[in-house]
């Protein structure tokens, strides 16, 4: 039983107790006895990264059968909506709008990030949750429409379809937000077997809560599938983490300005989807050679 919270975290496994210093460079070790150690002072991030990393400490990677796709900054070019408009917002205090921040919010559920932005930014005596979501609504209304599909989107989706490799969308946003999103691109999102929203009833906690990735698992034909089945596409640190969390193996494509500290979980990362190769995971090749 593993808990993050921000004061007080406790790490422990079967074999033995994970040093700690090991754990936080990513290097876990046991010792021979069976205890619990607890550790102060690191970040609820760290601790989900620590426990991500503890999932599959072989590092043996499985069949990939099936494939997960988050959807914001990693099938649709949509980040820099959320970014514009909250930089909108924070320039009427005086404030600016940062990557370290943006890294946290990204792929939360909307209440979520909103309370990390007003609570981080400190104008929360200003402006709430609620009243910065309302606002910011309004103004990414008019912006979603115009979505575009990021580089190698089209060619992976449609070859992974082709191959018969099942495909989903796993994403925190809401149904009124994919809708705008992805209304100029259905023949992409058509070749979804599914799709699991922010607003799912089974989506209790957003990313890095594992829910939405167990979700979209569970309603493949057959399934639930096996999660270490699974490959997860991810541009977010959270996101990344949530799929570690739900025991499956992650390729991140991040922002080139997120810093490379939150590329450590991932178990591939790449620049651009273009760059993806699937023999590595062993999945059909491209018959294309990168056209």
């Amino acid at each position: 039983m593993f808990n993050c919270s921000h004061t007080r975290i406790s790490l422990a496994k079967n074999v033995g107790v994970y040093s700690i210093s090991s754990l936080l460079s990513h290097r876990s070790k046991a010792s021979s006895s069976s205890r619990v150690t607890s550790v102060r002072s690191i970040s609820t991030f760290q601790c989900h990264r620590i426990i991500a990393q503890m999932g599959n400490p072989s590092g043996v990677r499985k069949p990939i059968t099936h494939v997960v796709f988050d959807m914001d900054g990693l099938l649709l070019d949509t980040e820099k909506f959320y970014t514009e408009v909250q930089e909108i917002i924070l320039a009427r205090y005086n404030k600016t709008f940062d990557w370290s921040l943006k890294a946290k919010m990204m792929g939360m559920k909307a209440i979520e990030a909103a309370k990390v932005f007003v609570e981080a930014t400190g104008i929360s005596d200003s402006l709430t949750p609620e009243q910065f979501l309302v606002e910011r609504e309004a103004m990414l209304q008019s912006l979603f429409p115009t979505s575009e599909l990021m580089p190698g989107v089209s060619r992976l989706l449609k070859h992974l379809h082709a191959k018969g490799v099942p495909i989903a969308v796993a994403t925190g946003s809401h149904k009124r937000h994919f809708e705008l999103k992805t209304q100029r691109h259905g023949e992409m999102f058509s070749l979804m077997h599914h799709v699991v929203l922010g607003d799912d009833p089974e989506v209790k906690q957003g990313k890095p809560s594992p829910d939405v990735f167990l979700a979209a698992a569970k309603r493949f034909e057959g399934g639930p599938v096996d999660p270490s089945n699974i490959l997860v596409f991810e541009d977010a640190p959270s996101g990344v983490l949530a799929a570690k969390n739900a025991g499956m193996s992650v390729v991140m494509v991040p922002d080139p300005r997120l810093d490379k500290s939150f590329h450590d979980a991932a178990d591939q990362v790449l620049n651009s989807l273009l760059d993806f190769n699937p023999s590595e995971w062993a999945l059909p090749p491209f018959e294309d050679n990168g056209s």
